[in-house]
């Protein structure tokens, strides 16, 4: 895709993949200090997908997210301050500090939340697109999940449903080669996940997800197929994580050639090249950019860090049965 849309448009997908890293890195350093709860999952590397998607999005429309949710949270126009007091386990967090790292949600952002059970968002976003079609708005609904995912009986059910009733869904598979441990050659006898878009009648499309115009370009197709009334669009974006499948995870079934293939296309690194390749910005720019965005970044931490906890007298509040 060449660079059709406008520089305030570039700078803002380049702003959010930074956001996302930096956020990331700091989440990282934040852990190793004992400061964060029960365990992370870390979406860097994986900048290009959320941004290329979520770019597409208006506030109303709706995503559902994975075990590996802050980016997608990030780049659909969550709070930085909230997003890392939830993580903190605070009680000015999304969640009141109750929901964590995996399971944090903002209704009134479309972000219909996380979750930490493999392919348990499919079927939610499922849901989201019947809603829409059954209010009649021009609403879409995009759903996250990795490669593993599409091995889940839900994944299956949920893009025949939303095939036949040409729902206005989005599946967007994140294929980082790994599902934990487990290399996609080793549960799937096909080369792509998109393939299986053809045995449910609609289209799907393979692209690199680690540049994030190829993404925005393929999502920007879904959602106005979609917006239509013409159905649903599985997109497979081919991308990397930068970190094991968890804080604990050191990744050491990974060869090492293999990693340093995928370090070198990191796609924050493509796409600053790309903009001052055609000078979209200069160093100094992307400097003062890379200085904002730091800011807000020590800004969460200090809201997050000042935050209360949740009083123990409130575990059982907002709980539903």
């Amino acid at each position: 895709m060449t660079l059709t849309l406008t520089k305030e448009k570039l700078v803002e997908i380049y702003m959010k993949m930074l956001e996302i890293r930096f956020f990331e890195e700091k989440v990282f350093e934040l852990y190793a200090q004992n400061l964060v709860p029960g365990t992370i999952h870390l979406y860097a590397g994986e900048e290009a997908v959320a941004v290329g998607v979520c770019g597409n999005l208006r506030k109303d429309d709706y995503i559902t997210s994975t075990h590996r949710g802050h980016g997608h949270c990030i780049a659909k126009g969550a709070e930085l301050k909230r997003v890392m007091a939830e993580i903190l386990g605070k009680k000015t967090g999304y969640c009141k500090g109750k929901g964590g790292s995996m399971h944090i949600a903002d209704f009134s952002i479309g972000m219909l939340g996380a979750t930490a059970v493999v392919g348990a968002g499919i079927p939610i976003a499922v849901g989201a697109g019947l809603s829409i079609k059954l209010r009649d708005t021009d609403q879409v609904a995009a759903c996250f999940f990795g490669e593993g995912a599409s091995n889940q009986g839900t994944f299956h059910e949920s893009i025949n449903m939303a095939a036949i009733w040409k729902l206005p869904v989005i599946f967007v598979c994140e294929n980082n080669l790994y599902a934990m441990g487990t290399r996609q050659s080793r549960v799937m006898a096909i080369k792509n996940v998109a393939d299986r878009a053809t045995a449910y009648g609609i289209p799907g499309e393979v692209v690199d997800g680690n540049d994030v115009l190829a993404v925005y370009e393929a999502a920007q197709k879904a959602v106005e197929t979609a917006r239509k009334g013409e159905g649903p669009t599985l997109i497979e974006c081919k991308t990397y994580r930068h970190k094991g499948h968890s804080r604990i995870d050191l990744a050491k079934y990974r060869p090492k050639e293999e990693v340093e293939e995928w370090l070198a296309k990191d796609p924050i690194k493509r796409f600053k090249e790309k903009l001052l390749q055609t000078n979209t910005l200069v160093e100094a720019e992307i400097q003062q950019i890379e200085k904002e965005v730091s800011a807000e970044i020590e800004e969460a931490v200090k809201f997050a860090m000042e935050s209360p906890y949740p009083a123990p007298e409130e575990a059982s509040e907002d709980v539903y049965a």
